[in-house]
C-alpha cells in the first residue's frame, strides 16, 4: 500500500496540533505565541490541499479531517484567544456570575466556525468564490487582535477592548458573517481562466493593502500583529462595499 495517500492527511494533524497548542498559549497568557501556533496551522492547511493535488491523494477522509482540524485551529482558538483577552474586564465590571457569561461570549465563534464549516462541506456553490466570510479569515482577525492587544496594552485598540460592547459585538458581528450568503473573494488566483477581471482587481487591492500595511508596521514601528488586523479589516470591508453598492462593482 503506497504512503504517499497518507502524506496530506499527517500534514493535516499537524494543523491540528498547532491549534491545540495554541489554545495552551492562550490559557497560559501567551496569546502572541498563540497566534504563531494559528499561523502555523494555516500554512499546514495550505500545505495538506497543494499536498493532495500534487500527490494525487484526494479522499472523503481527508477533506471530512481537514474540517474538523479547521474547527479547532479557525474555531476554538481565536475564540479562546478572545474570551482570555476580554475575562478580566468582564469580571471587574460584571462580577463574577455576569463577567464570566459576558467574558465567555466570544466562544460562539467556534460553533459559529463549525456551523460554517459544515456548510462549506455540503456547498458546491463555493469552489472559486465563497458564500459567508471564510473561517480562517475570521480567525486571523480575531487571534492577531488579541495578540497586538496583549503586548500593546496601551493603545487604542486595547482600550476599545476593555470596553464591555467591543468584543461582544465583534462577535455577533463575525457570527453573523460566518453563516451569511454574502459573496466573499477567494485568494486564490488561480482557481479558475474564467474569474472576473473585477475579481482579480478585488485581491490585488487586498495584496496592496497588506503591503502599505507592512511598509507602515516598518516606518512606525508598530507590532507585526497589526498587518493581519489590517488586512482581514480591509478583506470584509471590500466585500461588504461590493454588496451594498452592487451599482459600483
Amino acid at each position: 500500500m503506497s504512503i504517499r495517500k497518507y502524506i496530506p492527511n499527517t500534514i493535516t494533524c499537524a494543523n491540528i496540533l498547532c491549534g491545540a497548542a495554541g489554545i495552551v498559549f492562550a490559557f497560559s497568557d501567551s496569546l502572541e505565541s498563540s497566534f504563531i501556533m494559528m499561523l502555523a496551522a494555516a500554512v499546514f492547511d495550505f500545505m495538506d490541499g497543494l499536498a493532495a493535488r500534487f500527490l494525487k491523494a484526494y479522499s472523503d477522509f481527508g477533506k471530512e479531517l481537514d474540517s474538523l482540524c479547521d474547527v479547532v485551529s479557525f474555531g476554538v482558538l481565536p475564540s479562546a484567544m478572545l474570551s482570555r483577552l476580554f475575562m478580566p474586564s468582564a469580571l471587574s465590571v460584571c462580577g463574577h456570575v455576569g463577567g464570566t457569561i459576558l467574558g465567555l461570549m466570544p466562544l460562539l465563534l467556534a460553533a459559529f466556525s463549525a456551523l460554517r464549516l459544515a456548510k462549506f462541506n455540503l456547498d458546491e456553490r463555493q469552489h472559486d468564490s465563497f458564500l459567508g466570510l471564510p473561517t480562517p479569515a475570521a480567525a486571523m482577525l480575531c487571534g492577531s487582535l488579541a495578540a497586538y492587544v496583549s503586548v500593546a496594552p496601551g493603545g487604542i485598540l486595547a482600550s476599545w477592548c476593555r470596553n464591555l460592547a467591543f468584543i461582544p459585538l465583534l462577535t455577533v458581528l463575525l457570527c453573523a458573517l460566518l453563516v451569511s450568503e454574502i459573496p466573499m473573494f477567494s485568494m486564490k488566483f488561480g482557481t479558475s481562466k474564467e474569474t472576473p477581471m473585477r475579481e482579480k482587481a478585488k485581491r490585488l487591492a487586498l495584496l496592496a493593502v497588506a503591503a502599505l500595511s507592512v511598509a507602515a508596521a516598518v516606518t512606525f514601528g508598530l507590532r507585526w500583529t497589526v498587518i493581519p488586523i489590517i488586512s482581514f479589516t480591509v478583506y470584509i470591508i471590500i466585500n461588504l462595499f461590493f454588496v451594498l453598492f452592487p451599482q459600483r462593482a
